[in-house]
């Protein structure tokens, strides 16, 4: 006879109490003894957290917006500030992230913030906690949780994601503060191979840190990030990114992780960035649509593609034609550099530019929310906005 099971019963938790953030109080838990009449090999998983993650997750993936994602490291927040010529300080990084997250307006077109774990505890230049901010803008506050790349033993110089060490405690004190989602970025490098060992390494990976997550009411947005560099054609980055995603959503089953309550930032299907054929926007909508179609269960409810460094206006319009015909998912964008290129370099560190700033950061927050609706013309864009952003070897 199999030992009994022990499942959590739901509590349904409002919208208020993530949206307000003030009710942030721990599950209620009853335990029911149940005595299966025969044992079986399906393993039945409960989280108290269901209902909410379902609920979070949809409005994440809600209409005409989409996810900035301004969770830099201190290091790579550091770069970005040296190339407007401002020294990586506490207070210069602070400047910048309450910039971001005061744009009025800003909540029309985001609808998720992803913060580095400083952000999630700081507050703005005028006192007011961040997640407060973003929460009164309609924003759901996410984490990055993941501890950054190292290099994977015995691999083709691969690299693997570090943090599953800890991840439990810290996703319950990181709900607590008010993060509703999360953020775990692994990379596939298809110069390098990929080696069988890094795709399962990076599935394998992805997978438990969306348990852990879901187990402590943080929606996992699974990120596998296949990147640019090389000068593999399109066709090559097509089949890459189909095992890559085969693998993901074995692992993601194999852990009982609810797909209603996740949510993906995939890579677009692109040439690699050296390669000499490029793709247009359609070529890129159809090679992309195409994975999502033959790997995404349509229960996940949203996409939300990473720029990968593309230019502003490139990551835009192949966006806008992946939504010129209704997909079962929600297919959207959570930008970093693609959304705030131009803002930084507008800003320059000087208090005197930051309306100037954050009008350029609500432009290209409505170009990509337009191009979620599929409505993005391109009209009026600056050249600025048209200039590549890929780096190879880029440490996020």
């Amino acid at each position: 006879m199999a030992s009994a099971s022990l499942l959590k019963t739901s509590p349904v938790l409002d919208k208020s109490e993530w949206v307000k953030g003030h009710t942030l109080r721990q599950p209620s838990t009853s335990v029911v003894r149940c005595h299966p009449v025969a044992p079986s090999g399906l393993t039945v998983r409960a989280s108290s957290y269901a209902d909410e993650l379902v609920k979070t997750a949809k409005a994440i993936a809600s209409p005409g917006r989409g996810i900035l994602a301004m969770d830099e490291s201190n290091a790579t927040c550091g770069k970005r500030l040296a190339s407007i010529g401002l020294e990586n300080t506490e207070a210069n990084r602070q400047a910048y992230r309450t910039l971001l997250v005061s744009a009025p307006g800003l909540g029309q077109y985001i609808s998720g913030a992803i913060l580095f774990e400083e952000t999630l505890y700081q507050t703005t230049i005028d006192g007011k906690k961040m997640v407060d901010v973003l929460v009164e803008q309609n924003i759901v506050p996410g984490i990055k949780v993941d501890k950054g790349l190292v290099p994977l033993a015995g691999s083709n110089n691969e690299s693997w994601c570090q943090g599953l060490d800890g991840l439990a405690p810290r996703s319950a004190a990181y709900y607590q503060q008010g993060a509703r989602f999360a953020k775990w970025r692994t990379v596939v490098s298809i110069p390098n191979g990929p080696t069988e060992l890094a795709v399962k390494e990076a599935a394998w990976g992805l997978a438990r840190y969306a348990a852990i997550s879901q187990d402590n009411g943080l929606v996992p947005i699974v990120e596998p990030e296949i990147l640019l560099d090389g000068d593999h054609g399109i066709d090559r980055t097509f089949e890459v990114a189909k095992k890559v995603w085969a693998e993901v959503f074995f692992y993601l089953a194999q852990n009982n992780v609810m797909f209603q309550g996740i949510l993906l930032k995939p890579s677009m299907v692109t040439p690699g960035a050296e390669c000499k054929d490029r793709a247009t926007p359609q070529q890129v909508a159809d090679y992309t649509l195409s994975l999502l179609r033959q790997r995404i269960p349509p229960a996940v409810p949203g996409i939300m593609f990473l720029s990968g460094g593309q230019s502003e206006v490139e990551a835009t319009l192949n966006l806008n034609a992946m939504n010129q015909a209704p997909n079962p998912w929600h297919v959207s964008f959570s930008y970093a550099r693609a959304l705030q290129n131009t803002c930084l370099k507008k800003w320059g560190g000087r208090p005197e530019n930051v309306k100037d700033a954050q009008e350029a950061l609500l432009i290209r927050a409505k170009a990509n929310s337009l191009a979620q609706l599929g409505k993005y013309t391109g009209e009026g864009e600056s050249e600025e906005a048209k200039q590549g952003m890929f780096v190879k070897g880029y440490v996020y």
